[in-house]
């Protein structure tokens, strides 16, 4: 069982290897330099909604706050047939010249999406779930991404807002780690989701595609694959920062991580199979998707491997207890040796990814310039996630492979 997960690792540590060059070379460096400019292209911001009158509130007022030219900014709130407070929430800012509010029947965020698409004529279209928050300069951090006319997205630099627990502390670490990640495979056209927090688009090319789709409930990944089977290319803006919710319990954790993996194993096993291994679609092709589904087996491979291991260090532990006499365990031996640490190649191994990841969530802290303690998110990042991630791995492959579809709640 160890010699297999070998494979997985040396996989985990060299797409590590590949980020961090990336990282370093000139296209990337040359991206960190770019300010933002005097552009100010019409914008509208649509915030889908369903039973988010808890939220919807901070949503709008971080918007409204803008560095934005007035004129220039409008904000479409769709209500995707809500049963709570939300309509309610809703009217308080009825009489505000840039929002409008659009009501209509539940029939899931894509299609909200595209009735607040549908309801705008502006050049720049983006979506912000209602349970985010915007830093007032993040707008023009992104729209200073669209030089060219290829470009036909562009993905924020997320994290967490305010993390109380160890489980959001780790999350708000894994967003970060994806801040560093999303800027180098940018360089390369390598993004293969524009996540639903504060992603921008070109509305032209959004309607020459065809718009939003299902997309196994997870429109913004499929969106992104269909733009780059296109021919266009998404961008990053790392320091335009955004602050999203995280489940603060792990059943809640595990089911929206569940969707997450489901619907990328299903938009590309099914729907983009042909981009995998293709070289048309560079690192994107070649590296991204092939990776990302061996991966999703190697964390499945991994999780029993470290269990059985554990199970065995246990049995070992005991048999070695049984020999020794009584009187000798109860002395006290305040003696170490480093020759009993269990130096192996798939220790060794493991130590490098972590580490390697660690550096990588430093990487984007100091890139986007995201406020606060990363002290918790590195410590629970290390001691959880190996434990935690493969709960929706197994879940969300055994969905797949039974052909089992889940609700969004």
């Amino acid at each position: 069982m160890q010699m297999l997960a070998y494979p997985f690792l040396f996989i985990a540590i060299f797409f590590e290897a590949f980020i961090l060059v990336t990282f370093l070379s000139k296209p990337a460096r040359e991206a960190r330099r770019r300010t933002p400019g005097t552009a100010t292209p019409t914008v509208a911001i649509i915030v889908p909604c369903y039973n988010e009158a808890a939220t919807i509130a901070g949503t709008c007022d971080s918007l409204l706050a803008l560095d934005y030219p007035r004129d220039k900014l409008e904000i479409l709130l769709v209500d995707d047939g809500s049963t709570d407070a939300t309509p309610i929430v809703m009217k308080r800012f009825a009489g505000n010249p840039q929002i409008t509010i659009i009501r209509k029947e539940n029939g899931g965020k894509y299609t909200a999406l595209n009735a607040g698409i549908a309801a705008t004529g502006a050049e720049i279209v983006g979506c912000l779930d209602a349970d985010s928050l915007v830093e007032p300069d993040a707008l023009r951090e992104s729209v200073s991404c669209f030089t060219s006319p290829r470009v036909a997205a562009v993905t924020p630099a997320m994290s967490v807002h305010q993390p109380k627990n160890l489980l959001q502390h780790m999350q708000n670490a894994e967003y970060i780690f994806g801040i560093t990640l999303k800027h180098a495979l940018s360089t390369v056209h390598g993004i293969h989701v524009t996540p639903g927090p504060f992603s921008l688009y070109r509305r032209n090319i959004v309607l020459e595609l065809g718009g939003f789709k299902h997309g196994h409930q997870t429109e913004d990944l499929e969106m992104a694959l269909r733009i780059q089977q296109a021919g266009f290319v998404i961008e990053n803006a790392p320091r335009a920062r955004v602050y999203t919710k995280a489940p603060l319990t792990l059943w809640k954790l595990v089911r929206q991580r569940t969707r997450w993996t489901s619907g990328y194993m299903r938009n590309v096993l099914n729907e983009y199979r042909s981009m995998i291994g293709n070289y048309r679609y560079g690192a994107l092709g070649l590296l991204v998707l092939p990776i990302g589904i061996v991966m999703i087996g190697g964390g499945v491979v991994l999780f029993f491997v470290l269990i059985l291991k554990f199970v065995q260090t246990i049995m070992n532990a005991i048999a070695l207890r049984v020999g020794i006499p009584l009187s000798y365990s109860l002395l006290p031996h305040t003696g170490f040796g480093w020759f009993y640490l269990p130096v192996t190649v798939y220790f060794f191994l493991i130590v490098t990814a972590v580490i390697a990841s660690l550096g990588m969530i430093a990487l984007g802290k100091n890139l986007s310039k995201t406020p606060g303690s990363l002290a918790l998110g590195l410590l629970s990042y290390a001691l959880l996630y190996s434990f935690v991630a493969p709960l929706w791995l197994i879940r969300a492959t055994a969905d797949v492979a039974l052909g089992k579809k889940r609700l969004w709640r």
